[in-house]
């Protein structure tokens, strides 16, 4: 089958360019850019195509939890969203930490999802931080990386054997930054706000501290290393030096601490506790500055399901986690709206850094590469009503927010998996 997509506003993060083209699909490929049109042909409307976003660290809820996510309806939201590659969490009950498991999500995922869906696997087994996973067979089986996600790796000595033994099998380690003492218990950020609501707080600084601590043992083994989650002004300096010493180091934040601190926590939203919590409006403009410059390379929707009845309790004892899928590219164009950063810079964070980061092939547009794509009006306002998320839970902070930015199709692998309307 071919297809050409014409009379639309090409945003190609690997050019840095925004310009009005075309874009010819067969079988599945981008097999040309500004060529004569053929096949059959869509006129996009002069409205913005880009490539599909590349999602790092999305819970879906197999096994386990399946009454909050499943890989059905987290691929309907992905393709709703303009998400075309959805790197899943290991996070799961029971945690994906053997290949047996690893293997049944992974056809749980093909069998049920319109989008592509890659799994991650645990770093310890169990998540529990005492002993490493076989990291060997997992990487054979699919494996993308190893994360214990938010569980930090207490026992140094540990993570450091797991770092080297991921070094000499080129394996991805993705850590969760934190120190686990300080930020035990904590619901919010300390400091005035954190005080006045009576809330358990924990310092900026214990996330300077883990990441510190990383990078230290990344040195020592030269082992690739990812942040999932910066969300601190205190930690971006360590980061920044383990760039320049040329250590294979990477970092990301999530959209809600780019696009939201901590005093939207209100009156005890919980929709809004997430985790790590919400920062002050400082460190939300010192994390975008970092992603427009590139200091911080993804941003990720920490996409994390959550049932009513883990939402509706007290600030302290609700669950952390909010559903994101959907609402990532109406968030991100609130950057963009804001003239923090251009739609090319944008898709640097959302598409072609995590594809590059997992060596993937996604992330452009270019001759060769999959016909992954977006096709949005990032000016389209609404509303957001959460009861419409495709998502099987609605924890969404955005919740009744005037929003801009609609995605009108998404295609993977040349096949149309989302229209609008």
């Amino acid at each position: 089958m071919t297809l050409t997509l014409t009379n639309a506003r090409l945003i190609n993060p690997e050019t840095g360019t925004d310009t009005i083209g075309s874009l010819t699909i067969e079988d599945g490929v981008i097999t040309g850019i500004n060529t004569a049109p053929a096949g059959d042909v869509v006129d996009c409307g002069g409205k913005c195509l880009a490539p599909g976003i590349v999602d790092i660290g999305v819970k879906v809820c197999e096994p386990g939890e399946r009454h909050k996510e499943s890989y059905r309806t987290a691929g309907l939201a992905a393709a709703a969203g303009g998400v075309t590659t959805v790197v899943t969490r290991p996070d799961t009950m029971p945690a994906i930490d053997s290949p047996e498991v690893l293997e049944f999500v992974a056809r749980r995922a093909r069998e049920a999802s319109q989008v592509r869906m890659i799994p991650m696997a645990a770093l310890t087994k169990g998540r529990e931080g005492r002993e490493m996973v076989e990291v060997g067979f997992l990487q054979d089986a699919g494996a993308a990386a190893f994360t214990d996600c938010d569980r930090v790796v207490t026992d140094t000595k540990v993570f450091a054997r797991c770092l080297t033994y991921a070094r000499s099998l080129n394996a991805l380690v993705i850590a969760h930054p934190q120190d686990p003492v300080m930020s035990k218990g904590a619901a919010v950020t300390s400091g005035k706000f954190a005080s006045l609501r009576g809330l358990p707080a924990v310092s900026p600084m214990a996330e300077r501290m883990g990441l510190e601590r990383d990078l230290a043992l990344v040195e020592m083994t030269n082992a690739a290393y990812h942040a999932d989650n910066l969300s601190t002004a205190t930690a971006l300096p360590a980061l920044e030096r383990a760039k320049a010493a040329g250590l294979d180091v990477t970092a990301g934040a999530s959209i809600h601490h780019l696009t939201l601190n901590e005093l939207d926590v209100g009156n005890y939203r919980t929709f809004f506790k997430v985790k790590p919590p919400l920062r002050s409006e400082d460190d939300r403009k010192a994390l975008v500055a970092a992603v427009a410059s590139g200091l911080i390379d993804i941003i990720s929707s920490m996409h994390t399901p959550q049932d009513e009845e883990s939402k509706r309790l007290p600030y302290e004892e609700a669950a952390s986690g909010a559903v994101a899928l959907e609402t990532l590219l109406p968030a991100a164009m609130r950057l963009y709206h804001a003239g923090d950063m251009d739609l090319p810079t944008l898709w640097r964070a959302l598409s072609l850094n995590p594809a590059k980061r997992l060596g993937l092939d996604g992330g452009r547009l270019a001759e060769g590469a999959p016909a992954d794509l977006v096709l949005f009006d990032p000016d389209a306002p609404f509303v957001m009503d959460r009861f419409k998320l495709q998502s099987k839970s609605k924890n969404t902070p955005f919740d009744e927010q005037r929003m801009q930015g609609k995605v009108l199709a998404t295609w993977v692998g040349g096949k149309e998996v989302f229209r609008k309307g």
